[in-house]
This record gives C-alpha cells, sequence and structure tokens, in this order.
C-alpha cells in the first residue's frame, strides 16, 4: 500500500471521528435546548397555580379586605404579566404572599373557614413547588451556557439559531408560615 494512501485512509478516519464528535455534541445541545424548554413549561405552570391559588384565597372573603386587595392585585399582576415583565410580577407576588402571611395566625383563619384547610394545603405546596421548578429551570440553563461557551460548539456554530438561553431571576422565598407547614 503507498504512503499516500495510507495517509489519505487516515485523515479520513479522523475526519469521520470529529464529525461523529460534532454531530453527538449538538444533538446533547440539542437535548439540553428541549430540556430547557420542558422545565420551562414545567415553571410557567406552577408560576400559574400558584397565583391562581392566591387569586381565589383572595376573592374567597376569608382574608381581612386590604390583605385580600394586596394578594388580588399581585396575583393579578402576575397572571397578566408580558414576558419582559414577568420576573418582576412574580416577585411581587412573593412578596405579597409574605406580606399578607407574615403572621401564622393569618393561616390559621384560613384553615377555619369552610374549604379552608385545602385551601391552605393548595397554596401550601404552590408556593413550595416554584423554588423547585425555577431551579431546574435555572439549572438546565447553567447547562446549556456551559457547553454553548466551548470553542467547539461556537466554531461550528452547533446551537444553531437558538436564542441564548436566558435563567429565570425572582424572589421565590416562601412566606415562613407556608415553609413551615410544607416542612
Amino acid at each position: 500500500m503507498p504512503p499516500v494512501t495510507a495517509t489519505l485512509i487516515w485523515t479520513l478516519v479522523v475526519l469521520v471521528a470529529i464529525g461523529l464528535y460534532l454531530s453527538w455534541t449538538a444533538g446533547r445541545l440539542d437535548r439540553l435546548h428541549a430540556r430547557i424548554d420542558a422545565a420551562r413549561a414545567a415553571l410557567d405552570a406552577q408560576l400559574l397555580r400558584r397565583a391562581s391559588v392566591a387569586q381565589e384565597l383572595a376573592t374567597s372573603k376569608v382574608l381581612d379586605p386590604a390583605a385580600s386587595i394586596v394578594l388580588y392585585e399581585a396575583a393579578h399582576a402576575a397572571r397578566q404579566a408580558e414576558e419582559e415583565q414577568r420576573e418582576v410580577a412574580e416577585s411581587d407576588l412573593s412578596q405579597a404572599l409574605r406580606a399578607v402571611f407574615a403572621d401564622a395566625r393569618q393561616l390559621d383563619v384560613v384553615r377555619e373557614a369552610p374549604g379552608g384547610d385545602s385551601a391552605a394545603h393548595e397554596l401550601t405546596e404552590a408556593v413550595r413547588r416554584v423554588p423547585m421548578a425555577r431551579r431546574f429551570h435555572n439549572d438546565a440553563v447553567g447547562a446549556v451556557r456551559r457547553l454553548r461557551q466551548h470553542r467547539k460548539v461556537r466554531w461550528f456554530r452547533l446551537a444553531g439559531h437558538a436564542p441564548f438561553p436566558m435563567a429565570f431571576e425572582m424572589d421565590d422565598e416562601p412566606p415562613p408560615a407556608l415553609a413551615d407547614r410544607a416542612a
């Protein structure tokens, strides 16, 4: 076998190996982007659930009028917020929940009302699930960002036209009264 043919074969083997590696990396990046989409959908569902439960509780006439207004306006703003203002509106809802349920007796008032036990449980679960959903989403975003920073991904444009993922940053600290019940 002439040396030119052996060199050509080895060059071809190396190019195929590089192509397979790049293809595997592009597939991995695509799977990570799909994971972000799924995590974002789960986060949106949890945020909507939390806002719906808060809005339902605000209109139930169980809370005092001032607390009902604060909670209703924050929940309504969170449900109606445009994408650019969503993080701020959700943070405002978290602050409103902390303000309304700063005193654990307020949760006891909710529990004493007819159907209040299930409403309090549903609110506690919704408040507990939001930070988890946000953490899953932000972890997926971090994984994609780390992979997209590699030179091979940038040079060969393996990300295609996918937008650069953004983390969802919001104040999601639960009210102490609800956090204690969830634990």
